[in-house]
């Protein structure tokens, strides 16, 4: 029997209902997919310099917290969801860094941000965070005078940091005039203001303190070395260095090129750990000081397995530009690793990531046992944590010389210390 030939109109009709059920089935299909995978991550924000003259410290953070993500996503993400980072570069430029923040809230609707340095890249993006109701984990000492119901300080505040290491000067190495040495923006000028006042409470006259300050990126420290050396000739001074970014690496060699060795004067850097060593004379450098919560030369099991899984996730990294020779770990690397944990701990204690709900878990006080020891999160959104005091080695490794368990943090200082009568 021969078939029968349906009506031509027919068989184009059919064809182009057929098409367009295809289409619209396809359309259905993406869109399930594509709603599939937004509700199986969550985009979290990277917002970091990884250029200009902060990216010397920066790009570390970004790496840290790249592994950091990938370890919580190997092990089930949070509340089932696995992280998706939205890395941006605000690349040393404060400005910037608002309209970085801006994108991250209202365009790519992140969850939660980990980012800045500088204390006025801080400053620049918070009232983004507060009018977009975000949240922000800020990893790097800073001078404290501030709280932000939007922001979440892992960093060390000055009581964590500053007087600390002013004490070891002051009582273990006995000296008595202080030269103040820091980059030109509110976090030296705040921290030594503070540190002004903290040595007045312990005796020491103000004659007996200089400040000085130098823009970013600043390179000829052959005058400001040359002061250093006469303030110190007496054999009783020492430089507390709030410098930052790649601004170090002049000043220090320009101090081992003056002949300033740390028993002359020793140097006390808050903005100086074992990454900023990888490009300074670290030879020239034994024996200056850094106070933080957290070295690499730590000995405990937590750290040996953060060092040891860290550098294993290096090796396998495909992250454009990743250096992998000769890295090292650090505090505020460490204290931006201890954040997401912190904030994980609060998504599944509060079962949403709602800010306001992650927001009241925080502040109720969770807990989280890291690479530098247990950290908890204060109600002023701020961290109790250990700080160590530790002289520099020729490898670029820290010796800690003393520490201090469970130390307050406490942002509000400027004031407080009483001037001994």
């Amino acid at each position: 029997m021969r078939p029968v030939c349906p009506h031509p109109s027919f068989s184009l009709n059919m064809i182009n209902n057929a098409s367009k059920f295809l289409a619209a089935g396809a359309l259905a299909v993406g869109a399930s997919v594509a709603s599939l995978h937004a509700a199986d991550t969550v985009k979290v924000g990277v917002l970091h310099s990884l250029s200009g003259t902060m990216a010397i410290s920066e790009t570390s953070l970004r790496d840290v917290l790249l592994f950091t993500f990938d370890e919580i996503n190997a092990h089930g993400g949070v509340l089932g969801k696995q992280i998706e980072p939205v890395v941006v570069d605000g690349a040393s430029n404060w400005p910037l860094f608002a309209e970085k923040a801006k994108q991250l809230l209202e365009q790519d609707k992140v969850a939660v941000t980990f980012g800045c340095w500088t204390s006025v890249s801080r400053k620049s993006v918070l009232p983004v965070f507060e009018k977009d109701n975000g949240l922000l984990f800020y990893p790097v000492q800073y001078e404290g005078e501030e709280l932000s119901k939007n922001i979440f300080y892992t960093a060390e505040a000055v009581g964590q940091q500053a007087t600390p290491g002013v004490d070891y000067l002051l009582n273990e190495l006995e000296k008595k005039k202080f030269y103040l040495l820091g980059s030109d923006y509110v976090y030296p000028r705040t921290t030594n203001l503070v540190l002004k006042e903290y040595l007045e409470s312990k005796g020491i006259p103000a004659s007996n303190i200089i400040e000085k300050y130098t823009p970013f990126g600043h390179t000829d420290y052959q005058q400001i070395v040359s002061e250093i050396k006469q303030f110190s000739a007496s054999g009783d001074a020492c430089v507390v260095s709030t410098l930052n970014g790649d601004t170090n690496v002049p000043f220090f060699r320009e101090l081992a090129n003056a002949g300033i060795k740390s028993e002359d004067c020793p140097v006390m850097s808050f903005s100086v750990s074992e990454d900023e060593f990888r490009g300074l004379p670290t030879k020239d450098l034994v024996g200056h000081l850094g106070a933080w919560s957290y070295f690499m030369s730590i000995d405990t099991p937590a750290n040996d397995k953060f060092k040891k899984d860290f550098f294993a996730w290096l090796e396998t990294s495909d992250v454009t530009g990743i250096e992998k020779k000769g890295r090292v770990t650090n505090s505020p690397m460490v204290l931006s690793y201890v954040g997401v944990y912190l904030w994980k701990a609060a998504v599944e204690k509060a079962g949403t990531f709602d800010v306001d709900a992650v927001r009241e878990a925080l502040e109720s006080g969770v807990s989280f046992d890291g690479p530098g020891g247990k950290v908890t999160m204060q109600k002023n959104h701020h961290m109790t944590k250990n700080v160590y005091i530790g002289e520099t080695l020729a490898d670029g490794q820290f010796k800690i010389l003393k520490s201090y368990e469970g130390v307050y943090g406490e942002p509000f200082l400027k004031g407080t210390f009483n001037k001994k009568k």
